[in-house]
């Protein structure tokens, strides 16, 4: 079973093409400016086992991807494993991965390279508000960009340096902020809303 935060199906903010993402509930990193607080704790959400997450995900049938992040996606590695491996099977579809640990943090881990033997295109690093750039995909400067395969090589400019999108969706009178927004946008939301960042919200400070 997956713990999930929150879901949303069919978003252009969050990579390239139509895309779903899921954020998991739970981070061992703790950001100075992480703009989904709520999502770090180790609590109970909403529990989804991988083939139903699957099948919520790729509701829309024009989705051609799905971005994992959270919370912090590899502290849910097997679950998440398991949820893109049935994904695929329904069809063609790239996948992005924001995770606040660094690569070399992973080696060893088997349920980590297991997930990402299922990823094309990994964001790691933790979130450093004061190098955040304000270009990308990326939370911050220092995160990196890993293309694990060839399927996303030509959306490389785009995911390293190109402009952040944001969107927003209102459900129960609540408003879900998709997306990497630009800090000003990030700014003025994170005082009266209720946020659901990529990148931003999956890391501990760090400096390199």
């Amino acid at each position: 079973m997956i713990n999930v935060a929150e879901t949303c199906v069919g978003t252009r903010a969050l990579g390239p093409g139509l895309r779903s993402v899921v954020w998991v509930q739970g981070c061992p990193f703790r950001c100075r400016g992480c703009l989904a607080p709520e999502w770090i704790p180790f609590r109970e959400a909403r529990r989804a086992a991988p083939g139903e997450l699957a099948d919520e995900l790729l509701a829309d049938p024009d989705v051609t991807g799905l971005t994992l992040s959270g919370g912090e996606p590899m502290a849910q590695a097997e679950g998440l494993t398991a949820m893109v491996r049935a994904a695929r099977a329904q069809r063609e579809l790239s996948v992005i991965c924001f995770t606040g640990f660094r690569r070399s943090e992973l080696a060893g881990r088997e349920d980590a390279e297991a997930l990402l033997a299922e990823v094309d295109v990994l964001i790691d690093g933790r979130y450093v508000r004061s190098r955040d750039d304000d270009r990308g995909l990326r939370g911050s400067a220092n995160q990196r960009i890993h293309q694990l395969t060839g399927r996303l090589t030509g959306a490389a400019g785009e995911l390293a340096g190109g402009p952040r999108r944001a969107e927003v969706r209102v459900r129960g009178g609540q408003a879900l902020l998709v997306g990497v927004p630009p800090r000003a946008l990030a700014a003025g939301f994170g005082r009266g809303g209720r946020t659901g960042t990529a990148g931003e919200g999956t890391s501990g400070e760090e400096h390199r």
